[in-house]
């Protein structure tokens, strides 16, 4: 089943500089997809696509039946209701708890405290930081920081997370330690993954299904376990 579905997609900036190029591909409900290429491919707009941080300008994005780049900003808070997103440099706020933090979206969507604390809890329990609830994020390693992170993405549990190199600014060690993470709320939740990475050793570790983008177009699409990324790439 479709879950993701992008149409001719192009992306044009005002500068003149073409991001993406009629691209067309489709992801089904529950997969889990690499998304590589160099840097200035068009990867990271693709990405940004989904959430709505970026529009296309022609063509269709659509995510669970939901034309995305025809959403009116008023609604566009909505749609990431229901996405997951997942940076490199983690974005946590620097004053608030691992609780505080991760409670923070449900807070403002309205939720009451006897409705947060459990959610927030689970979200913790599945990353392995339920310890941590009253760390401030400068007391915490970056791969637990990545983890809070995680947790924050999946609290209201979402159809959908989008991580954009989410472990760009980590060790090999701790790198495999949060794609496990992410991988296994794939495998238990069901949830939607798409991972923008350069990390040759994460995409050859899990073999997952793989696309490859260079010039802002789909140059080649690998299914599960039939690609191998060299260092190189």
């Amino acid at each position: 089943m479709k879950f993701i579905e992008i149409k001719d997609c192009s992306k044009i900036y005002r500068n003149g500089v073409t991001a993406l190029a009629n691209v067309t591909l489709s992801i089904a409900k529950g997969e889990f997809v690499f998304i590589i290429g160099t840097t200035a491919a068009g990867k990271s707009t693709l990405a940004k696509m989904l959430y709505r941080e970026e529009k296309p300008t022609s063509g269709e994005v659509i995510v669970g039946g939901v034309n995305v780049g025809k959403l009116k900003n008023r609604k566009v808070y909505k749609l990431r209701r229901r996405i997951g997103i997942v940076f490199q440099d983690f974005k946590l706020l620097p004053k608030l708890t691992v609780f505080e933090n991760v409670a923070f979206g449900l807070e403002a969507i309205g939720l009451k405290k006897e409705e947060i604390k459990p959610k927030v809890i689970t979200a913790l329990e599945r990353v392995g930081l339920k310890e941590k609830v009253r760390c401030f994020p400068h007391e915490l390693s970056g791969g637990e920081q990545q983890r809070v992170s995680i947790a924050r993405a999946i609290v209201n549990e979402p159809k959908l997370i989008v991580c954009d190199e989410p472990t760009g600014d980590l060790d090999p060690k701790t790198s495999k330690e949060i794609m496990n993470v992410i991988k296994n709320i794939n495998d238990e939740m069901g949830t939607t993954v798409i991972v923008v990475t350069h990390d040759s050793a994460i995409v050859n570790s899990l073999r997952k299904r793989v696309i490859v983008i260079e010039n802002g177009t789909v140059v080649r699409d690998y299914l599960k376990g039939s690609y191998k990324l060299n260092e190189n790439n």
